[in-house]
């Protein structure tokens, strides 16, 4: 099977298919991707700012490192996805106020986003049908214009979904389009029943009782706690107790209460208990799951169930074979 990794010039221009060539492109995570080929076979033009692309798929971004290894007559050209490079990018608050926010038509606000980022030439949102407004949501302070924007858009139900068009007139670009999470757990479970691979685990040790230490001095210091409930959410009252409570502390420093609490909840969700699935699907690619869509799996041998949100797909691409994995809330 011949790859799918188109080659395009900094213009946009396509060059051609990259056969034969060793590719990992990880989208939703490392957002990031790597490229390998002999001596032999390295293509001159697979350099600084040229693209790279799956058609019609997020998987691709610009070559912004080369790295010529002579012990392993290999060359390698990597760079950071079309994800990544919206996460190198910081929403700083407004000058004299805390945070920013926003408020109005969602695809609106995107699209200023990604303007004031510099990133308009490339991305191009994409109206939607039923408009959705927004109100006063307010961004982490210094969040990365992808973690800013997932947040927002996870605050109404939907999710950010990327794909580079090719256009045979001009250069093609990245198509921004915001929509709504599909929940596949009710039609679908992943099992031993379907055709793949997955790893399974269950972690019952996490974290259920959480001392958060805010702003202050001693016994002055702010001091929050927050407990697992038996439902998995998150209350200011203990429920495990003896040889079932795990304690930890959290310390962030000169945070009011109503901050410390958030970010406490976001530490606590981290370190509680978890359940992980992580699925491959070989031999063929499928697009049915997107990051932030949610799928359920079960592994018939333990017993355990998993639903959880998918956050990110690694593609890779080695010997004539095309492989996607996905890696699910809560993989390490």
């Amino acid at each position: 099977m011949d790859t799918r990794i188109i080659l395009a010039d900094k213009n946009g221009v396509e060059i051609g298919h990259l056969d034969g060539v060793e590719t990992d492109i990880d989208i939703g995570t490392d957002n990031d991707f790597e490229l390998k080929t002999s001596v032999q076979n390295w293509n001159k033009q697979m350099t600084f700012d040229s693209l790279v692309y799956i058609e019609e798929t997020e998987f691709g971004g610009i070559i912004k490192e080369v790295e010529s290894d002579t012990s392993q007559d290999a060359i390698y050209a990597r760079g950071n996805t079309f994800r990544g490079m919206l996460a190198k990018k910081v929403i700083e608050p407004p000058q004299g106020q805390d945070y920013r926010t926003v408020s109005g038509e969602v695809c609106n606000i995107v699209r200023d986003l990604i303007r004031e980022h510099g990133l308009s030439d490339l991305f191009s949102v994409v109206d939607m049908v039923d408009a959705i407004e927004i109100q006063k949501f307010q961004f982490d302070r210094y969040a990365t214009l992808l973690d800013g924007i997932v947040k927002m858009l996870q605050s109404i139900n939907h999710r950010l979904s990327l794909a580079y068009i090719k256009n045979s007139m001009e250069a093609g670009y990245v198509r921004v389009q915001i929509v709504p999470i599909k929940d596949y757990s009710e039609e679908m479970e992943l099992s031993q029943d379907c055709r793949l691979n997955f790893v399974v685990n269950e972690k019952r040790n996490g974290v259920n009782h959480l001392i958060c230490l805010g702003k202050g001095d001693l016994k002055d210091r702010i001091v929050k706690h927050l407990y697992i409930q038996k439902n998995g959410t998150i209350g200011e009252t203990k429920y495990y107790t003896g040889i079932e409570e795990n304690t930890e502390t959290y310390d962030y420093s000169n945070a009011e209460e109503a901050e410390l609490v958030e970010k406490g909840k976001e530490r606590l969700k981290e370190r509680m208990n978890s359940k992980t699935f992580k699925p491959s699907i070989k031999d063929g690619i499928t697009e049915e799951y997107e990051i932030g869509d949610i799928i359920a799996g079960r592994d018939y041998i333990t017993g355990i169930t998993v639903r959880k949100p998918v956050i990110g797909k690694i593609y890779t691409y080695s010997k004539g074979t095309e492989k996607i994995e996905y890696k699910i809330e809560g993989d390490d």
